[in-house]
């Protein structure tokens, strides 16, 4: 039986929160994020400088156990992703259950069980669902449900809503209420290309380390107006310096091509070119979505008109972080909080439907207890 829906309020905490795109999405979708929990200090400054109302730790997150007071009437959601490089597919060397940090989602159950949250909301790479032939996902889903949470889980591909990249990741959520979660439908809207989302921004040479300046142009697309909201100044530009001979391999690189476009007498001090994967040295192409903003700096991403690597600015664009979104520490620090970020419209998705599930929710569980 459906009933009406009496209004409450939405409540979060960010295990492993990162640089905070998981905490945008959901602040966008309208839920108030009580707390985040992190170890990396420089992501948790970024953290702090754009989400100031929100407590934060740095800290291990078996080391935390200060939940925040929340009402009765609150519908409590935990969110976040253990750290992910150990399910990475392009990490075979501890792709394994011999890695420590792969798991660390052991204490996203902990507080799972201590913090009694109505929704689990549970982000990683696809990579998670095919090392030990799945046995981490089987794992995963049998000890959540084994706390009494009805779970679902999907693959969802970012640039499905409205994200200017190809980038799967694995959701998982679980419903204390006997709730069978729903995903998002793919928006409809017709995804943004490379140049789309960063044509505006300014031009930039190897090496630039200039922290504000003006947009190259007014916006040019409704993806660039939605990113820039009022702003005339724009931050982060930051682009890693490269060597001359590094530079003088971009020359040669078309839209689209690799390092395999390179001519071999400029790529002498690579011994073993079996180890280039497809991934390294690539220019991106203008009109198409983006290939997946991971470790970019460490792959060479090559802007699509320019040759240099991406500013921090245009690879958070690519992720949907908004241009007043600051980024702190050094360039390393910041390239990595940005590759390693959920992309904020794709979250904010995942967090709009599991409101939309809890609304449409009949009134009462499988046991008779009220919502």
């Amino acid at each position: 039986m459906s009933r009406t829906f009496n209004p409450r309020r939405f409540v979060g905490v960010d295990l492993f929160s990162g640089a905070g795109g998981m905490t945008l999405g959901a602040k966008l979708a309208g839920v108030t994020v009580l707390a985040a929990v992190e170890n990396d200090p420089h992501a948790i400054a970024t953290y702090e400088a754009n989400h100031e109302e929100i407590k934060s730790w740095d800290a291990d997150a078996h080391d935390w156990h200060e939940f925040p007071e929340t009402s009765p009437e609150d519908v409590k959601i935990l969110f976040g992703g253990a750290p992910c490089q150990g399910f990475s597919t392009s990490n075979q060397r501890t792709r394994n259950s011999a890695n420590e940090n792969n798991w660390l989602f052991a204490e996203f159950l902990r507080v799972a069980e201590e913090w009694d949250p109505e929704w689990l909301v549970f982000e990683n790479v696809k990579g998670i669902a095919e090392t030990e032939k799945g046995a981490f996902l089987e794992h995963i889903l049998e000890a959540i449900e084994g706390f009494g949470y009805t779970t679902n889980h999907a693959f969802l591909q970012a640039m499905d809503f409205g994200v200017p990249q190809r980038r799967t990741r694995l959701f998982i959520v679980g419903s204390r209420r006997g709730i069978k979660p729903t995903f998002p439908k793919p928006s409809g809207v017709a995804t943004p290309t490379v140049w789309e989302a960063i044509s505006d921004l300014p031009k930039l040479k190897n090496g630039a380390s200039i922290e504000k300046l003006r947009y190259r142009c007014e916006a040019e697309s409704a993806y660039q107006k939605r990113m820039r909201g009022r702003r005339k100044i724009c931050i982060n530009n930051l682009v890693s310096r490269n060597f001359d001979y590094v530079v003088e391999r971009y020359r040669h690189i078309p839209q689209g091509g690799n390092w395999q476009d390179i001519p071999a007498r400029l790529m002498r001090n690579y011994a073993d070119k079996n180890n280039c994967h497809t991934g390294i040295y690539l220019r991106l192409r203008e009109d198409q979505p983006s290939v997946v903003i991971g470790n970019f700096r460490k792959n060479m991403l090559i802007h699509p008109r320019q040759n240099r690597g991406l500013s921090v600015r245009e690879a958070a664009r690519l992720q949907s972080f908004p241009d007043g979104y600051e980024f702190k520490g050094s360039i390393g620090f910041q390239q990595q909080q940005v590759g390693n970020a959920v992309p904020p419209l794709l979250a904010q998705a995942v967090f709009q439907a599991v409101i939309d599930s809890h609304k449409t929710a009949p009134s009462e569980t499988p046991t008779g207890a009220a919502v």
